[in-house]
């Protein structure tokens, strides 16, 4: 699976988590991927358990019921340099710079997340992202681990 530049938004602000998951999950809409109540399922998802992995990073993805709305596998970027808080905890901080929406059939899913973990378990590989100015930057970070 490719990430191609219509599936990234750079530069974006967010003030609730519930609007960049809405993000990264229209991006999957729009591209083909996915029928619009898998955005819903995305949502839901991020309510049972938080999809915030860590460092910088979240990957809203659809429940397990939500399948049947995935036309083919994707995944979507959306850049937030100023960050928005994916933590229901006032005294914790879960701030995400870089949302990943992920639909993918079969096991593909599986795939894709240990490429993105794998990346993104350093922090300067985030930071990279965060800071790139252009969709062909992000594009060609993530390469580096296909």
């Amino acid at each position: 699976m490719e990430l191609t530049k219509n599936m990234i938004m750079l530069n974006q602000h967010y003030d609730i988590k519930e609007d960049a998951i809405r993000a990264a999950g229209k991006l999957l809409v729009d591209n083909g991927c996915v029928e619009p109540d898998y955005v819903d399922a995305m949502l839901k998802r991020n309510e049972d358990v938080s999809t915030y992995i860590g460092n910088f990073i979240a990957i809203p993805h659809g429940t397990g019921e939500a399948k049947k709305y995935i036309k083919k596998t994707g995944i979507s970027l959306i850049q937030i340099p100023k960050g928005v808080e994916f933590s229901e905890d006032k005294s914790s901080s879960k701030l995400a710079t870089i949302v990943f929406g992920i639909a993918a059939l079969n096991n593909e899913h599986l795939d894709v997340l240990s490429q993105i973990a794998l990346f993104c378990n350093k922090v300067e590989n985030v930071a990279k992202l965060a800071d790139a100015q252009t969709e062909q930057e992000v594009i060609d970070l993530l390469k580096e681990v296909a």
